[in-house]
């Protein structure tokens, strides 16, 4: 008897086990695998509900639409993308073929969301009520945007334009781009394009920052040394690190007896790397972490990948010194350099970016409204005021004159980032960041051209240009 009690005991232990298995997977599937299967892209399902309502329209912050749709029979639509390449990165594309990105995919559930009433769903009205998705304002100028493409050119790079007070995105430009209008016609050139027109360069982009770096190695020499505004150096044109490195300045250039303030404003290499040993890597790395490096930054709309600022030994002088510099393993995307301009611009504070202002029905019902959120204080208000003047004068008298617009107070910082191309040597990538006007920040950008060179010049001639667009319109 004993014997059979204990295989009941066995079997009945068994079969417990197995069904709390089974529930703990039933569990699991609702909570974390079954939203997934419902939102991929790629469910059929979904893009049948998705075809059932005509999907809302995106706009620019002035009510220009940017998308537009129309019913092509009851069981399919036609999506067209008005701004074309210009606008493929910042809104996305939806596709049942090649799938669904950007804004259209972070927004999908508000674009197909209709907003027709239980009566009217079930009367008995032979009229057909259209079921329309609800619209979205985005923050993007579509003068800016559109302006910021062409001036790009045939340049491979980026440009990221932001409200330095609320975080607004006012143009985000990555080139090369691609047609999302026309997408099974050109997808495979897309895709065995080597410039790789789908990244997003403005937010995914990783390069070397170069002098522009150089606004964060200042304020953390602020923050660290002290009296640093009125301390002199000596630039003989080289650091020597040993008998095998050094840091040079641009084209070999020697500047000789500077202060902090002239060092910033002709960009001295050689000045910044000694700087750069003076905090330690850890100083400067905690700096530019409060800048969100080597962090995620909150944004609503888009996901922006981090950049990298790198953890050296005390014994490795030539990658501290050259790190001061915005080189060695220093990454930024032209979206974290236009949030560094931006947090000057604003005293200190770093606004958290968003891309969508207002989410309406399509009869013109407000439902939601993005509020600007600070993200942090990241540098005391004087420190930030004494960087505004310093980024002033580069502009007014130093290396980035090509932005300088009369009656507007450009303040900006010039970036020659060196980097290579198989493990050779290439053309410097041309960095550019600024806002304006000093007294009263409107607009902070960050532009790089891909191989440009000097970064005092096609850069700066953008910046200046989107600059002069948005202030004087």
């Amino acid at each position: 008897m004993n014997d059979i009690s204990n295989n009941i005991k066995k079997v009945l232990f068994i079969f417990l086990l197995f069904f709390v298995i089974l529930i703990s997977y039933i569990a699991y599937f609702e909570v974390f695998t079954a939203p997934k299967i419902v939102s991929n892209p790629m469910n059929k399902r979904l893009w049948a509900q998705r075809n059932e309502v005509l999907r809302g329209t995106m706009y620019d912050r002035n009510h220009q639409p940017l998308t537009k749709s129309e019913r092509v029979d009851t069981l399919t639509q036609k999506r067209e993308y008005i701004g074309g390449e210009a606008f493929a990165h910042a809104l996305g594309y939806l596709d049942p073929v090649y799938g669904i990105t950007g804004l259209e995919r972070n927004y999908d559930s508000q674009l197909m969301k209709d907003d027709i009433s239980v009566s009217k769903l079930f009367s008995f009205n032979e009229t057909k009520v259209e079921k329309i998705g609800h619209d979205l304002v985005t923050t993007l100028d579509i003068n800016l945007q559109k302006k910021a493409y062409e001036l790009l050119g045939d340049k491979r790079g980026s440009v990221v334009a932001l409200n330095p007070k609320t975080g607004e995105i006012l143009a985000m430009i990555s080139k090369p781009s691609f047609d999302p209008n026309n997408l099974a016609k050109n997808w495979k050139a897309i895709n065995a394009d080597k410039n790789r027109p789908l990244l997003n360069r403005a937010v995914s982009g990783l390069y070397p920052p170069g002098s522009t770096f150089k606004v964060i190695t200042s304020l953390s020499a602020l923050e660290n040394i002290s009296g640093i505004k009125t301390k002199s150096f000596q630039d003989n044109g080289k650091l020597v690190f040993n008998a095998n490195q050094s840091l040079s300045n641009f084209e070999g250039e020697t500047l000789g007896t500077l202060n902090f303030k002239d060092s910033f404003v002709h960009s001295s290499n050689v000045v910044f790397g000694g700087l750069g040993l003076e905090l330690g890597n850890a100083k400067l790395k905690a700096t530019a972490e409060k800048f969100y490096f080597n962090k995620s930054i909150p944004c609503d709309g888009i996901i922006i990948d981090n950049s990298r600022f790198p953890q050296y030994k005390s014994a490795e002088i030539g990658n501290i010194a050259q790190s001061a510099i915005g080189q060695s393993g220093v990454l930024a995307t032209p979206m974290e350099m236009a949030l560094v301009a931006s947090t000057v611009a604003n005293g200190g504070i770093m606004m958290k970016p968003y891309l969508v202002d207002k989410e309406m029905t399509n009869k013109g019902t407000l439902v939601k409204q993005t509020s600007p959120e600070a993200v942090a204080t990241v540098v005391s208000k004087e420190n930030a005021n004494y960087m505004k003047d310093l980024m002033r004068a580069v502009v007014s008298s130093g290396t980035g004159s090509a932005a300088n617009i009369q009656g507007l107070n450009v303040c900006g910082k010039t970036g020659t980032a060196e980097n290579s191309i198989d493990g050779k040597p290439a053309e410097s990538h041309s960095w550019f960041i600024a806002f304006a006007p000093y007294d009263d920040p409107q607009i902070a950008i960050s532009v790089i051209v891909e191989n440009g060179g000097q970064g005092g010049g096609l850069a700066a001639n953008i910046a200046g240009e989107l600059i002069k667009l948005n202030l004087k319109k």
